[in-house]
């Protein structure tokens, strides 16, 4: 089906609304009832009621989960038994790819352009990707003496608590349940309350692909109650979470305090986007910083938000990124022509003007932007907003705002532009922009970041290649072979031969 004005609004029309727990292959309210407003930032309507999971309601989930993992009704199934069974998985996405689409857009006031045609067909490939790498991947033999023999073996680690934010609701899930999924393992996916119906949806999806009841349950609620109670319960094993680095401390306390359980975290950044004044193409490199400050409104982890430019062409290039931020404000979500659409909710719309205020307390100068729009729509928008004369110890420097508003600071030389993109607590993503493949080989290997762009930002990344970060933006990776690892164990065994 074709992204047009009519089929959004002929799929909207039939919409169904998701707003019931997961659990054993079935939907269900909590068992208390207790239920929030689901709101959207589209327009401040209330979308739906949301059945809210408590403690009874988890325990049921993990005991379920736990069961099937023990009987093996998947984590024995044999990796091609399971891939064909995810790769099903994926048609069924792809049947239903504008209702799920629109679900996100609803929630979360993403465009919908960009859930159709970036959130959806990148969540499809992830799930292709983990099913068909499953059966390529061998264990080990060690290479002892003729008398023993070593087996290195790997084996799925139990139950999984996949906890997801709001700003990729659907892609951010796949990220994880899928190389959950595929080792093995039983997963209780808890979306972020912002955001929570294509994640209640999948559930079904996965039962009708062939996913053993029990194996997949969905818990909406909040991180305080819903969060807090799954990352301390004693029968989960794993705690894979993206989300930001204050709730990510407190689930590492969590698996210290409960049993241990091991935690994967993806936290956030402050991301450095470095220009040369050698870079062959500022054109080109004004519109991919432009982009990766103001798509998906700024509410990106890996979000370019530091722009450090080369003193000989800040002028000219702050005056380009400028110019095309014009062209990326905020419009109504649903029409699939808008570049950006709204924040998420009150409380970030609230955030980041407190920060667009604080950056000019600190002295900053805002050269566009800055404001509150579409205050008509009853929903939450805000302009594209880029700072200047900033310096790297000003909180809208070192402080992850989550929104669209841009930062730029400029440098001499090339020791001061590392020093000045290594000066954060995080670690997550980095862009260089030169015409010298030895300066951006030494700047990608002098960075402390998990990915580092040369002469692009996030441009044509996919499933193979891992995510992660350095210092506080994380624990392991998301996306390639490197994310198995955060869910399987590790087994020796050692025979001696007589």
């Amino acid at each position: 089906m074709s992204l047009t004005v009519e089929n959004i609004k002929k799929t909207k029309s039939n919409l169904n609304y998701p707003s019931q727990l997961f659990i054993n292959g079935k939907y269900q309210k909590s068992i208390s009832e207790k239920s929030f407003e689901n709101i959207s930032p589209i327009d401040g309507s209330i979308v739906n009621q949301v059945f809210f999971a408590e403690q009874e309601d988890i325990d049921l989930a993990v005991s379920k989960a736990k069961e099937t993992f023990n009987k093996g009704y998947w984590s024995n199934l044999s990796p091609g038994e399971r891939k064909k069974i995810l790769l099903k998985f994926a048609i069924l996405l792809e049947r239903d790819r504008l209702e799920l689409s629109l679900l996100d857009t609803i929630d979360m006031g993403k465009t919908i352009n960009d859930t159709y045609n970036a959130d959806l067909p990148t969540s499809i490939d992830n799930i292709e990707w983990y099913a068909e790498i499953i059966d390529k991947l061998f264990d080990d033999i060690s290479p002892s003496s003729k008398e023993y023999l070593g087996l290195i073996t790997k084996e799925p680690i139990g139950v999984v608590a996949a906890i997801v934010p709001w700003n990729y609701p659907l892609w951010m899930a796949i990220w994880k349940i899928a190389p959950a999924l595929i080792t093995g393992n039983s997963v209780i996916l808890k979306p972020a309350e912002q955001s929570p119906m294509s994640a209640i949806k999948i559930g079904a999806l996965l039962s009708e692909a062939g996913v053993p009841d029990g194996v997949f349950s969905v818990l909406p609620g909040d991180g305080p109650i819903t969060g807090k109670s799954l990352c301390l319960h004693n029968d989960i094993d794993c705690v894979a979470f993206t989300g930001s680095g204050e709730v990510g401390k407190l689930v590492l306390q969590y698996s210290g305090q409960s049993n241990m359980k091991r935690v994967q975290l993806e936290c956030g950044g402050k991301s450095p986007n470095i220009i040369f004044a050698d870079c062959d193409d500022l054109d080109r490199a004004a519109e991919a910083s432009a982009y990766a400050i103001f798509g998906n409104q700024g509410e990106v982890c890996s979000a370019g938000s530091r722009l450090i430019i080369q003193k000989d062409i800040e002028k000219d290039f702050i005056n380009k990124v400028v110019q095309l931020s014009k062209k990326m404000q905020p419009s109504d979500p649903l029409n699939p022509d808008s570049f950006a659409g709204a924040i998420v909710n009150t409380e970030q719309l609230e955030k980041i003007n407190k920060y667009v205020n604080i950056g000019k307390k600190e002295g900053a100068d805002i050269e566009v932007g800055g404001n509150i729009t579409m205050k008509e729509t009853g929903g939450c928008y805000f302009e594209p907003t880029i700072f200047k004369n900033v310096k790297n110890n000003m909180k809208i420097a070192q402080e992850e705002i989550f929104g669209p508003v841009l930062t730029t600071l400029a440098f001499s030389d090339f020791n001061e532009a590392v020093s000045i993109a290594n000066d954060s607590e995080y670690g997550l993503a980095a862009g260089v922009w030169t015409n010298d493949i030895n300066k951006a080989i030494r700047a990608s290997r002098e960075i402390r970041a998990g990915t580092v762009y040369i002469n692009n930002y996030e441009e044509g990344v996919d499933s193979t290649i891992p995510l992660g970060g350095y210092k506080q933006s994380g624990i392991g990776r998301d996306n390639g072979a490197q994310a198995l690892e955060n869910y399987l164990q590790v087994k020796s065994t050692w025979v001696k031969i007589t």
